[in-house]
């Protein structure tokens, strides 16, 4: 027999405490949420896997030179894994509908009510300004976005902000119905929406994410990382001449970069900076931040229905969140649940694209305000 093996084996099993214990528990909930639930698979199940391997005691695999610190320093200390991922979203974002109909960009604004209704409780809770900002920008319902925002501002919140931020956009489907039931009247939910498709020129889908990132940039120079990474992914989409890359935007780089945050989020779940009441403020703040955005986004909504005398279906501003397509599909299916043929789905669409946006720049934003103005 090999007793040094023993040795080992006994010694990890002395480091293995109960929090690593309910850590490891907490990452097999994530897995069996993203198998059995089908819950956000491609973020929940890497998330899951990474967290069981930074509980287990003497792997190392954490560590500077370790799998899971190497790919954090590369990945997440040089911010290259949120911009990767940022590319491959706008390369699958079609700001058609957004165009079509630009005054949906109002509601992509009011749905990120949350990010700073939140980050004044946080201050009041007693967090510090860079930490309130951190779990603040979890309303932004994107996960590149939380963990971008959070890595400049909060390294040591990195963990649970993401994880929640991350969590909740796999919630969408639980979280949002019953909040837009309670804030709008079965008259509203059954208001429809003729749908005519305005004819957006090629010039005008290829001239949007070059002067987005231009005019983002110039407003708000800290947002520049984050929107010139959509919209070169859009630009790919929308100019028909690279399909290779807009291809390999969408797929091969998307799904890469996607795997590699989600174990490396995973791996920063070690239980002895998770496992703590901080974490759980963090967790409850980040749901008031979804519902506050959601609210925020309905009676913005309200607001259209009474000003466009009652034409204007107050559900959209639901999908005025960055959780997209998602969220607008949200708000046909419940649409469709009150009146069969009310079909809303592109102006929800187009509600749902400016929150996309909408969510970059509060990120930039609020990066600009922590370092000193705009």
């Amino acid at each position: 027999m090999d007793f040094s093996n023993l040795s080992v084996l006994l010694e990890a099993f002395k480091q293995l405490t109960w929090q690593n214990g309910v850590m490891i528990l907490i990452a097999g909930f994530l897995i069996y949420l993203a198998i059995a639930k089908d819950y956000e698979p491609v973020l929940l199940l890497p998330i899951g896997f990474g967290a069981i391997l930074a509980n287990l005691p003497l792997t190392g695999i954490n560590g500077p030179d370790g799998f899971l610190g190497v790919m954090y320093n590369f990945g997440i200390k040089t911010e290259l894994f949120p911009l990767f991922i940022f590319i491959g979203i706008g390369a699958m974002t079609d700001f058609g509908p957004l165009l079509e109909d630009p005054k949906m960009a109002l509601l992509g604004a009011a749905g990120q009510f949350g990010i700073f209704g939140t980050l004044m409780i946080a201050l009041l809770m007693g967090f510090k300004l860079n930490e309130a900002a951190s779990i603040g920008i979890i309303g932004a319902i994107d996960g590149p976005t939380a963990i971008y925002v959070s890595s400049k501002l909060a390294p040591h919140l990195l963990a649970p902000i993401a994880v929640c931020a991350y969590s909740y956009m796999a919630l969408v489907p639980i979280i949002q119905p019953p909040i837009m039931r309670l804030l709008t009247t079965d008259a509203e939910r059954k208001v429809r929406m003729p749908y005519t498709q305005r004819e957006v020129s090629r010039t005008v889908r290829i001239l949007f994410p070059i002067l987005m990132t231009i005019i983002v940039s110039l407003i708000a120079p800290k947002a520049s990382p984050l929107i010139s990474a959509l919209m070169f992914g859009n630009l790919l989409r929308e100019s028909l001449a690279v399909d290779r890359l807009n291809d390999a935007a969408q797929n091969e780089l998307a799904n890469l970069t996607t795997l590699f945050l989600g174990i490396v989020i995973g791996g920063t779940m070690e239980a002895g900076s998770f496992f703590n009441w901080q974490t759980a403020m963090i967790l409850a703040m980040g749901l008031l931040a979804f519902i506050l955005d959601t609210v925020g986004g309905l009676l913005f909504g309200k607001l259209m229905y009474v000003l466009s005398n009652k034409k204007f279906n107050p559900l959209i501003g639901a999908a005025g969140i960055s959780a997209f397509p998602m969220s607008a599909r949200i708000v046909q299916r419940l649409a469709s649940e009150y009146d069969f043929e009310n079909f809303i789905l592109m102006h929800a669409m187009g509600a749902n694209a400016a929150g996309q946006l909408a969510s970059v720049v509060a990120g930039g934003v609020v990066l600009a305000l922590l370092s000193g103005g705009m």
